[in-house]
């Protein structure tokens, strides 16, 4: 392998801003926004970054990319929050990853100054914001695609796990504090990610 071609030991970001929502406490937080509908936040972006959201407005929703700041141990097989069966951790949204990046596409309700006021927030408050995409719709849908082993899990399991919120579950043999910063929905009387 050449030096121009090895990997890089590290990579290093600065956050852009904070994520502020509803959400404090990791195990009362929906895993993925379509079980935190209704849920409002913001992304609150650092005034050095605010001409970068020129134009953004005229997009209904956003997919903001951030730090699970409180994602436990990397683990490589882990137990996903919609199934009991050990899976690898690349073919889950589980947040102890060897990254702990998380992704969400939120609803874009208006932007005010360096803030984005956004809905259908599964955030940890306090998170700290990496970068902010358009969702564009012809970019970013995929017609024929498939959900690996989430098509086995019926829709009623899916959706009391996804509501239910960040639970303490050891991966395959390791352990590890599962509670992370991806943040989700306080239930109210409804009740993952894979």
């Amino acid at each position: 392998m050449s030096k121009t071609s090895r990997v890089p030991r590290t990579i290093s970001y600065r956050p852009i801003g904070v994520i502020r929502s509803e959400h404090r406490d990791p195990e009362k937080t929906p895993i993925q926004p379509c079980y935190a509908r209704g849920c409002k936040g913001r992304a609150v972006v650092l005034p050095e970054y605010a001409k970068g959201l020129k134009d953004l407005d005229r997009f209904s929703h956003v997919i903001l990319l951030y730090h699970l700041h409180k994602a436990g141990s990397p683990l490589l097989t882990v137990k996903p929050f919609m199934d009991d069966v050990p899976r690898g951790v690349f073919a889950t949204r589980h947040p102890c990853r060897p990254n702990a990046i998380g992704m969400s596409v939120v609803r874009l309700l208006r932007v005010e100054g360096s803030t984005l006021h956004v809905e259908d927030v599964d955030i940890l408050d306090g998170t700290p914001l990496l970068d902010i995409k358009p969702f564009v719709r012809r970019l970013d849908s995929v017609r024929r695609s498939h959900g690996g082993w989430t098509e086995q899990v019926d829709a009623k399991t899916a959706r009391v796990r996804g509501r239910r919120g960040y639970r303490q579950r050891s991966g395959t043999g390791t352990g590890g504090d599962l509670t992370k910063g991806l943040g989700h929905r306080r239930l109210r009387a409804r009740g993952s990610s894979s």
